[in-house]
């Protein structure tokens, strides 16, 4: 970044910089053989891409692993002032591939047997910590949002610092109405306790141009300015000396961490796993075994909802 001010100049270079004869990463060259997401540094700005496109950007077991590395390797790289995480395709993501936890038998979930929370809770936690990377890495990181991001995919979203969302994008929890709770447990912390509820307790969604007005999103552009709307934002954060966005986030990071965002998602976390295994949760995995689980999602979100799909219906 070309500029005469010298605060300005890049936190690796120079004689007197504190990464002197760090290398920037002796793995810029290469390419990581993730499955699920792409990573890229782009000067000051790492860029972590979901690349599941046919399947909606979908988590899989796979996803929160790569995610934490890509998150990792950002921060060990001190050419990287911010990270920007979004989803190639229709969408950002969502949520999770539940052709494979909702169609099929998995170990722990036969209504027929005992079930242990805690085999749950070991499952679904290592979900969320490769999701709070975002929230606990050294450097900020912003969502750019589009097409949808429901379910398992708000559980990304809402760990980034910033989010920047289409206007016409879809963003929300449905599961609570059954088999499902957000296990990040964020939603009173990015909304307040009365629209956090409004939504939780109905599963209902928010346009991207509500999540700004509503304080969940920081900006909510029309579609086709929304890479442009994002790499402004981007570029202002990367203009910022590294050690000063690291100051501010930490600080910032400290009031939200006072306000119990752990407590929450290991509560928030536990009450997932117990929500799979209602007599309600198990009628649903079972209709979604018996007629497939978009089939079972579609009679989810018929009425009163009707919001299925990209509706974002809310009476």
């Amino acid at each position: 970044m070309a500029d005469a001010a010298p605060w300005r100049r890049p936190a690796h270079e120079g004689p007197d910089s504190p990464y002197a004869g760090v290398p920037a990463d002796d793995r810029a060259d290469s390419t990581p053989a993730f499955r699920t997401l792409t990573y890229e540094v782009d000067e000051r700005v790492a860029r972590i891409t979901f690349n599941r496109p046919e399947h909606g950007n979908a988590i899989t077991v796979d996803t929160p692993t790569e995610l934490a590395a890509a998150v990792e390797r950002a921060d060990l790289d001190p050419r990287v002032h911010v990270i920007v995480v979004s989803g190639r395709g229709k969408g950002f993501c969502g949520g999770y591939d539940l052709t494979a936890f909702a169609e099929q038998a998995i170990p722990n979930h036969d209504p027929g047997k005992t079930w242990d929370p805690m085999v749950d809770y070991a499952m679904m936690s290592r979900f969320t910590r490769g999701y709070a990377s975002l929230l606990h890495a050294d450097k900020p990181t912003v969502a750019k949002v589009h097409g949808f991001c429901v379910a398992g995919g708000t559980d990304i979203a809402l760990h980034c610092d910033q989010i920047v969302i289409a206007a016409d994008a879809k963003i929300g929890y449905p599961p609570t109405r059954v088999w499902g709770v957000p296990s990040a447990g964020l939603w009173a912390h990015r909304l307040g306790d009365q629209r956090a509820k409004r939504l939780l307790l109905t599963g209902d969604c928010l346009s991207g141009r509500e999540a700004a007005e509503w304080g969940l999103a920081i900006e909510a552009p029309e579609p086709a300015d929304l890479d442009d709307r994002t790499e402004n934002l981007v570029q202002r954060i990367a203009a910022m000396p590294l050690n000063q966005l690291m100051m501010v986030k930490l600080a910032l990071n400290s009031a939200l961490l006072a306000q119990g965002v752990e407590n929450s998602r290991m509560i928030s976390t536990v009450f997932d796993g117990i929500s799979r295994h209602t007599r309600e949760g198990y009628a649903f995995a079972a209709r979604a075994a018996e007629v497939g689980f978009k089939q079972a999602v579609q009679e989810r979100d018929a009425a009163p909802y009707d919001d299925f799909g990209p509706s974002t219906n809310k009476g």
